[in-house]
């Protein structure tokens, strides 16, 4: 899959992209390290514990590195279609590339989605020619020794991988490959994202009825799994579908469009306590320019006073709270509109300062931006 997710913590660098931990990997890592246990413990009952445990602790963790390869994938083919990609996120049902922004082409989404199954079909195929030439493994037998059964296991895992993630279920990278034939039959990204997305909320609606009959009929814990599947694909490809009708709203507007150029400012010097009392609880802003002697040095919000105790308002200045200028993200005034609410949602940023040769010319506000949709969407609607 490509896509983005949050709440994650970095544990790699590779090549210039962040590698990321979804903390709900944690949960399906020690599932299936526990569900190997049960299945080596079952097919070898000879094995001792260590022996199970070991084999069990080091094909979780080559799926884990499989599940990277996957998503490299995305990034390598993204990266040389002249896409920007940031960082790879696993999470709990598999893995996001974190691209920074759309395709251009229907060709570039067919290739970028592809590259993830074909990955997995590759290393899935790897694997079980491991457990063949250098473990003695037969194909269709069962293995029996650690090094032929961690490698089995894999094999086969990858090769679904790959097929779930080629069910035409948008944003999954089937559902991907299918919006991409269906942009290049009708020229429109936006009616091929509508098309996809719509089938992928009907497989979603699907998994969720199936997984109850197999509840009803007695199948538990594999008819969970179904429904959360079911939920997630229902709830990404609406969001997948929500972002593309933001982008289509913003299309042709640049930054300099929409930014506030009364932007208010404070001075560096003052107080907390005085900027409360006469810029934060006065004006109604939640944003405001922090300046030395002309110059742009930082911004400041509620944010930042909250993280200062109260009874040391009166002795900590503005520039001590502030966040400084070197840490923040500026925007440019002819960057694209869309570009622009894709980095302050992906940052979790309200406003964003715009600058041009070191001066300030304004500020850009995700509220501003989604009003702007809002207004736009329903005109095209009437």
């Amino acid at each position: 899959m490509n896509g983005t997710q949050s709440g994650s913590f970095r544990f790699a660098r590779i090549a210039g992209i962040d590698l990321r931990l979804h903390y709900t990997w944690i949960v399906i890592a020690l599932l299936i390290v526990i569900s190997l246990v049960a299945q080596f413990r079952y097919t070898n009952a000879n094995w001792s514990t260590v022996t199970v445990w070991i084999s069990a602790i080091i094909t979780g963790l080559l799926f884990f590195a499989g599940l990277i390869l996957h998503e490299l994938s995305h990034a390598v083919v993204a990266r040389a279609r002249g896409l920007p990609v940031n960082r790879i996120t696993l999470f709990l049902l598999g893995g996001v590339a974190q691209i920074e922004r759309e395709p251009e082409s229907a060709s570039t989404e067919f290739l970028m989605a592809i590259a993830g199954p074909l990955m997995s079909v590759l290393f899935g195929t790897l694997c079980l020619a491991i457990a063949h030439y250098a473990f003695g493994w037969e194909p269709w037998t069962l293995a029996h020794t650690p090094g032929a059964a961690i490698f089995e296991w894999l094999g086969y895992i990858n090769f679904m991988l790959a097929a779930f993630n080629m069910i035409p279920g948008f944003p999954l990278d089937g559902g991907r490959v299918l919006r991409s034939i269906i942009w290049w039959m009708t020229g429109s990204a936006d009616r091929a994202t509508r098309i996809a997305a719509g089938i992928g909320q009907i497989v979603g609606w699907l998994f969720i009825i199936y997984s109850f009959f197999r509840l009803f009929t007695g199948q538990g814990i594999g008819a969970i799994w179904l429904a959360i599947i079911g939920w997630f694909l229902i709830q990404a490809a609406g969001n997948s579908l929500a972002a593309r009708r933001s982008q289509s709203a913003l299309t042709g507007l640049k930054v300099s469009d929409a930014m506030s150029r009364d932007c208010v400012t404070v001075p560096s010097n003052i107080s907390l306590q005085d900027f409360v009392d006469m810029y934060l609880l006065r004006t109604g802003e939640r944003c405001f320019v922090v300046q030395d002697q002309g110059y742009l040095v930082g911004m400041i919000t509620p944010h930042n006073v909250r993280q200062v105790q109260r009874e040391d308002w009166t002795r900590t200045s503005v520039r001590v709270a502030m966040m400084p200028l070197a840490q923040l993200h500026t925007l440019t005034p002819d960057l694209p509109l869309f570009q622009a609410l894709e980095q302050m949602t992906r940052e979790d940023i309200n406003q964003l300062p715009v600058v041009s040769n070191g001066s300030l010319l304004g500020v850009l506000s995700r509220g501003n931006l989604l009003q702007i949709i809002r207004n736009r969407t329903e005109l095209n609607a009437n």
